[in-house]
């Protein structure tokens, strides 16, 4: 019988991800991961990483199919990998996705270091997506999931052909609605819990205050600026805003201003007119070619610049580096850097990286 690790949040996904794994004739081991000691983590319960009500109803789920459970300590790794590493990509002037971070060091290379000390073959999540391997080359490749409105292979692209050969996403080719279904016949405790959409270790939605608070000092203010350097009033501090944003500039103008560009080495945030906000051009580093081998020339594709983005028709070309340059059919408003572009042909990720310029 093939062994099998099941990554349990707690939440109705992962549980019913386990309850799939195991019918489908694996032996499984559920175990939660330990990432951060919020200091309300036992009344925040379901938004806090690995809080007393996680473990209890991850715990639950696998007594009641008769599962062996633990719970893994990865608060070291997750502090320098995600928290830090996003704490930094603010001050830097960015926008981060630190789910991308954390599926990439935690859960399919930390965890998947654990499954294999495990002994297990496989290590399955409750993400809703696909993986495939194409018999003609032998690849595995990563797909969207079935149901569009929960599609989660945006924050996955980080995958390598390792970790795609032993992972699995048992929820792939089902709805949400059909998943609590599933967990309502089976009577699980957390059928009807609701899902958390919060950064897991900014739980109140105040990054900016948890910023400051891990960097132990306030950030200074500046200057609200054109992008002529005409200055227009005073910010807060660059962590307080993201590109297209219009809301809570107290700026007063004759016309709607938005947050086109953060400027770190002149702690500067400059405004525009909207249609100022549209770009056709971005590139991206770090990038990952998870589905296929690296193209030598350009390729067409859809690509994403955000998670709720929908795809857009774009060329790519590798360019000398190793970064890549996207260039869509049609300027794309508000391209943030430090988000990632993930590339599609269809259902299939092509791979994705992290944008770093969008050139004028």
């Amino acid at each position: 019988m093939s062994k099998a690790l099941i990554a349990m949040s707690g939440g109705v996904d992962s549980s019913m991800a386990a309850a799939l794994m195991q019918e489908a004739g694996y032996e499984c081991i559920g175990v939660t991961m330990h990432l951060y000691d919020h200091p309300e983590a036992e009344t925040i319960s379901a938004k806090s990483c690995c809080s007393k009500k996680e473990t209890e109803d991850a715990c639950a789920i696998c007594e009641k199919l008769g599962m062996e459970y633990r719970v893994v300590d990865f608060t070291r790794e997750f502090r320098c990998k995600v928290m830090a590493q996003f704490v930094d990509a603010y001050v830097q002037g960015q926008t981060p996705n630190p789910c991308i971070e954390c599926n990439k060091h935690l859960k399919f290379d930390h965890l998947y270091q654990t499954a294999k000390e495990l002994g297990c073959d496989k290590i399955a999540t409750g993400h809703y997506a696909r993986v495939r391997q194409n018999m003609q080359n032998g690849r595995f490749e990563l797909l969207r999931g079935t149901d569009p409105t929960k599609d989660q292979s945006y924050v996955l692209y980080g995958l390598t052909q390792e970790q795609l050969s032993h992972t699995l996403f048992p929820l792939g080719e089902l709805s949400k609605s059909r998943v609590r279904e599933l967990a309502g016949e089976r009577g699980f405790v957390n059928a009807h819990k609701a899902d958390s959409q919060d950064i897991c270790f900014v739980p109140d939605g105040h990054y900016e205050r948890f910023i400051e608070q891990f960097l132990g000092k306030k950030l200074p203010e500046g200057n609200f600026v054109t992008k002529d350097g005409q200055i227009l009033g005073r910010h807060k501090g660059l962590i307080y805003y993201t590109v297209g944003q219009r809301k809570g500039l107290g700026i007063a103008a004759q016309y709607p201003l938005y947050v086109k560009e953060l400027r770190p080495e002149t702690n500067e945030v400059v405004l525009c007119e909207h249609e100022e906000l549209f770009s056709d051009t971005l590139i991206a580093k770090h990038f990952n070619w998870g589905s296929i081998a690296q193209p030598k020339e350009q390729i067409r594709a859809q690509a994403k610049v955000r998670y709720r983005h929908t795809a857009q028709p774009c060329s790519a070309q590798v360019l000398e580096d190793g970064s890549v340059r996207v260039t869509f059919d049609e300027p794309q408003r508000a391209i943030t850097k430090g988000q990632s572009v993930v590339l599609y042909d269809g259902d299939l990720v092509l791979g994705g990286g992290v944008i770093t310029d969008v050139p004028e």
